[in-house]
């Protein structure tokens, strides 16, 4: 891709189109292909220049076009070439490492998933997704050039200011953890984030709420975190600790946190707790596959404990409801298999504390990406880097 020089009269109009050939990559890279009228809403700019930058960006190859329909009607979308670059997202769980590549246009080109032993240390999970990679790209004749970045996915608070896992993170071996570690063993630039905050990311850029502009996600796994887009943009607050809803007190005098505060959502609703209260001497420890085959079976016992965690999520999400008031809240994890059985009581927890015309309006539903989307996230955020326009 060529390198365009900075011009020296930053009023020119040589100027001016640079400009707006940079809004134009900028909102592609992350949003996705938009049609020429998204684009149009997106960065302000009139249909005509839409139409006439776009020409001239598919005359030196940086986009492409296809026919395609928008309410109804005839349209061009349009889409960044990448000339072969693509990105990496990969996303670290309690047992369990992810790694997606994609093009610029949003095609997903390979994807794996392999197991990690629960309490693995940092440095064997981070190893192990390296050489993931380097087998993935491998494999599919991808060269290490065409790589423009690594977005990675933890599990736990990231604190923006040093790019480091902090405490609170559902993996204590990997706190103290710091880009440099990260870039050093992937040999790329990489960025980090919280993983709920790239599912939150994922949603708007690959699921079926692209365009929404104020969206949380919610993951409930081993813990249970936020993730959210105020004004069309992910929101990290003053340092990039937030979403932490896990660790907002829902029960007085309950079990203690690990975050060392008594009563927490993690301690009613993760799935650890539901897998605790569900085992027993006659079942032994089961598994959150247990849990959620014996819900689809309609086993009592897991439908009640299911139904009061979710009546907690859902009370815990008023919360946030009432403070940001979301077009839409997403609930992503392993449960969102169950679908309705678990959305329906989160629903009722949620609707009993909002103000009636928030509840009334805000849409509940679970990820459509599953276990993908924090990945998908990941590799959504190497996009939205400033530093990729120069590229352009």
């Amino acid at each position: 891709m060529p390198v365009r020089a900075r011009p020296r009269n930053p009023g020119s109009q040589t100027a001016l189109r640079q400009s707006n050939q940079q809004r134009i990559v900028q909102s592609l890279l992350s949003g996705g292909p938009s049609t020429q009228a998204e684009l149009s809403r997106e960065t302000g700019l009139s249909t005509a220049t839409i139409s006439n930058i776009v020409k001239v960006l598919g005359e030196r190859g940086i986009v492409t076009t296809s026919p395609t329909t928008s309410s109804g009607r005839r349209a061009l979308s349009v889409s960044l070439s990448g000339n072969g670059a693509v990105t990496v997202g990969v996303d670290f769980g309690r047992t369990h490492v992810r790694i997606v590549v994609s093009t610029l246009d949003y095609r997903v080109v390979a994807e794996e998933a392999i197991s990690l032993p629960q309490g693995h240390r940092a440095e064997l999970g981070m190893g192990t997704a390296a050489s993931l990679l380097d087998g993935m790209l491998l494999r599919t004749g991808i060269s290490r050039s065409a790589v423009l970045g690594v977005g990675v996915g933890i599990p736990g608070p990231i604190d923006h200011r040093t790019s480091t896992v902090v405490e609170g993170a559902i993996l204590p071996e990997w706190v103290g953890v710091t880009l440099g570690d990260l870039e050093s063993l992937f040999d790329f630039p990489v960025y980090i984030d919280n993983d709920a905050d790239l599912g939150a990311l994922a949603e708007v850029t690959w699921g079926p709420h692209n365009g929404v502009s104020n969206l949380v996600f919610v993951k409930i796994g081993s813990g249970i975190g936020g993730g959210m887009i105020i004004n069309g943009q992910p929101y990290s607050g003053n340092i990039g600790v937030t979403g932490e809803i896990g660790h907002t007190p829902i029960v007085d005098h309950g079990l203690v946190c690990r975050c060392g505060n008594r009563g927490c959502l993690e301690t009613v609703a993760s799935t650890a707790i539901l897998v605790d209260r569900l085992s027993s001497r006659e079942t032994g420890r089961l598994t959150i596959e247990d849990v959620i085959r014996q819900a689809r079976d309609g086993d009592a016992a897991t439908i009640r404990v299911l139904e009061d965690a979710a009546l907690a999520v859902g009370r815990s999400l008023a919360n946030i409801a009432n403070l940001v008031n979301p077009e839409v809240i997403v609930i992503g994890g392993p449960l969102t298999i169950l679908d309705e059985v678990l959305l329906d009581p989160i629903r009722r927890g949620m609707v009993r504390y909002t103000l009636p015309r928030v509840g009334e309006t805000t849409e509940l539903v679970v990820s459509s990406l599953g276990e993908r989307a924090e990945a998908l996230g990941a590799a959504a955020l190497v996009l939205r880097q400033p530093a990729l326009l120069a590229a352009f």
